[in-house]
């Protein structure tokens, strides 16, 4: 079961660990706004800024061609890097890709790897923090969105969101209205009959 819950609500009577949670007197507390699923013992925050962990999967463009490799912009305040000897093809200004962080640096400086470039499509962005509502538990809320919609969704961690054919136009007003409508419960009914009207309110 999820809830959501505000800074100050008593989540356990147990030490939880994960972002947007703190310790005090033998329980542990909300410091921000989202939703607790009571199973995982993890909260899911709905508001605050995006904080990028080894193994975090970013979308991002090539903004820049460096000798040793390429300057990525993934709209994050953090300089972000790739080594060239990460991706056997030369990329270009301008290429898509989705990568996997390998190293925050002290100065919170990233380093990607394992990228994929992502041909055609397009990018749209929302709140880091709405991405876990986007994908749903288990998956389930994207999948029911590339069903509908035949298009085929990569998302980012840092909140960048790749769609590229079926009916694009449905699949991002689809996940605007999830961003809009993240701290409401009912939503993946909601989002299911929005999907089956063809978007149609």
């Amino acid at each position: 079961m999820r809830r959501i819950v505000y800074p100050g609500y008593k989540l356990a009577d147990k030490k939880l660990s994960g972002r947007g949670v703190y310790y005090e007197g033998g329980a542990s507390y909300a410091a921000l706004v989202g939703f607790f699923d009571d199973e995982a013992g993890v909260l899911i925050p709905l508001e605050g800024a995006y904080e990028p962990e080894v193994g975090d999967l970013l979308v991002g463009f090539v903004s820049d061609i460096k000798p040793n490799g390429y300057r990525i912009y993934t709209g994050l305040p953090n300089n972000t890097f790739m080594s060239s000897k990460d991706f056997r093809d030369p990329l270009d200004v301008g290429d898509i890709i989705i990568a996997k962080v390998r190293e925050v640096d002290e100065l919170k400086d990233i380093s990607l790897v394992d990228p994929v470039l992502l041909k055609g499509g397009n990018v749209i962005r929302i709140s880091p923090v709405k991405v876990p509502r986007v994908i749903g538990k288990k998956g389930s809320m994207l999948m029911q969105i590339k069903e509908a919609t035949g298009s085929n969704i990569v998302v980012g961690k840092n909140g960048w969101i790749w769609i590229s054919g079926g009916n694009e136009y449905l699949a991002t007003r689809a996940i605007l209205k999830i961003e809009a409508e993240a701290h409401t419960s009912g939503l993946t009914d909601r989002i299911a009959e929005f999907l089956k009207k063809g978007g149609m309110e």
